[in-house]
Formats: structure tokens, sequence, C-alpha cells
């Protein structure tokens, strides 16, 4: 957390400030419909977001499976990036994996993204194998991430 925002879990009506993150930040971004199933599908989800006073500034989705989570969405407003919204999310993300057992984290991350790939690998994230043309609009390549989070 910070002075300048707060971290909460996500609601439906989050669902339009988060798309905005989705289209500014992913040349692939997350339609509405899906935004809103994976808002709502709780237990195996958790998506949390960073607000101040006015505005939502950033989002993480996190998605559950048995002891290991994948990193769904991680967003930051383009006008708050460099503020710290992404780690703070993280941070604050972390804390609840390590209080759930979950064991392990993985993501995938655009090779070119180098900025967000230096943010996984403060959280111990490391490069595990490459998803071709993962990306199908560009068909850019997707690093697969992993980490140990005990």
């Amino acid at each position: 957390m910070s002075a300048e925002w707060i971290i909460r879990p996500a609601e439906r009506r989050d669902v339009p400030a988060i798309l905005v993150i989705e289209e500014s930040q992913f040349p692939e971004p997350w339609s509405k419909a899906m935004v809103l199933d994976e808002v709502s599908a709780a237990p195996n989800r958790r998506y949390s977001v960073a607000v101040t006073p006015t505005s939502l500034v950033g989002c993480l989705g996190l998605m559950f499976v048995e002891d290991e989570v994948h990193v769904n969405t991680i967003g930051t407003h383009p006008e708050w990036e460099g503020r710290g919204v992404a780690r703070s999310l993280l941070d604050e993300g972390w804390n609840e994996l390590r209080a759930r057992g979950t064991r392990r984290a993985t993501l995938e991350v655009a090779v070119s993204n180098t900025r967000a790939q230096a943010l996984y690998r403060h959280y111990g994230f490391a490069p595990v194998g490459i998803r071709k043309n993962y990306y199908q609009r560009s068909g850019e390549d997707a690093l697969v991430l992993w980490a140990d989070l005990l």
C-alpha cells in the first residue's frame, strides 16, 4: 500500500476501469465478458485493485490451481506507471499466497517487455521456456516464468 492508493478486492463495478488498463497495456486485451467472468470466479480466482480516492490505478488477477497460482494479469494505468503500483499489488498478493500455502507461481510475459520481466525477477520469477507466437495479433513469443514462493 501507499499513501496515494489502497488495495482492495476487485468488484464488478471496477470492470470498466480494469478494461481501460487492459486496453492501454496489452496488445491483446481481455474483453468485458472475460474480465467480468474473472472478477466473479471465486474461489479459484483472486482479483485485487489499487485505487485512489478518484480512480482505479492498477489491477492484479490470480488463478489458483491446487498449490500453484497463475498470474493472469497485472497492469498499471499509464498515468501511474513507475510509482510502485504493481509492486504493491504483488506484495499484497504474495502475502495472501503465503497465507494460503501456495508453493509456486507462473506467468507468461512478452519477450519484448523487459520492464515487466525486471519486476518479475524481483519476485523470484525465472524463465523456464518460450511459447512461440503466443500473442496472436503480433506473433510475439512469450517467456514462461516460474517462481517458488516458500
